[in-house]
């Protein structure tokens, strides 16, 4: 099973949570695509040598591909509100499952106790597009297995 981690990137603890997460996955016996790791980075060949907005597109074109390529999506939606490059990867993700993969499975990880709206977790947009939410890690592979 492919499994793509849509997760934010931009700072060392998420960077590092990110790589954690990916482990763990992979030591289950899961492939991992980890954009952070496997995806387009400026300071890896052959991106450095892009000019940024060309860059961007191979960013943009591998990451859509990635999705659309997965078996499984997780998306972590730790933090005050989830990361929008995320958010879209999942609605990349479920749009392709309603256009006809219905087996995509799209699974949500939010360890974070914060709640964004009063009386939820989450926005509806996302809650309602993930099969399953989870709040620990162990609870992810869990649901992963049983795929």
């Amino acid at each position: 099973m492919l499994i793509y981690v849509a997760a934010p990137l931009f700072s060392e603890a998420e960077r590092r949570f990110n790589a954690t997460l990916a482990e763990r996955l992979e030591t289950a016996g899961f492939d991992v695509f980890l954009p952070q790791r496997d995806g387009v980075e400026r300071d890896r060949q052959p991106y450095d040598a892009m000019p940024p907005e060309e860059r961007r597109v191979a960013m943009f074109e591998l990451d859509v591909a990635k999705v659309t390529a997965c078996d499984a999506l997780v998306i972590v939606l730790d933090g005050r509100v989830p990361d929008e490059g995320a958010c879209f990867d999942l609605g990349v993700a479920y749009a392709q499952k309603r256009l006809g993969q219905p087996h995509k499975y799209l699974v949500g990880l939010q360890t974070d106790v914060r709640a964004a709206f009063i009386g939820a977790k989450l926005n509806p947009m996302l809650a309602v597009a993930v099969d399953d939410l989870v709040a620990d890690e162990e609870a992810l592979l869990g649901k992963l297995r049983s795929r």
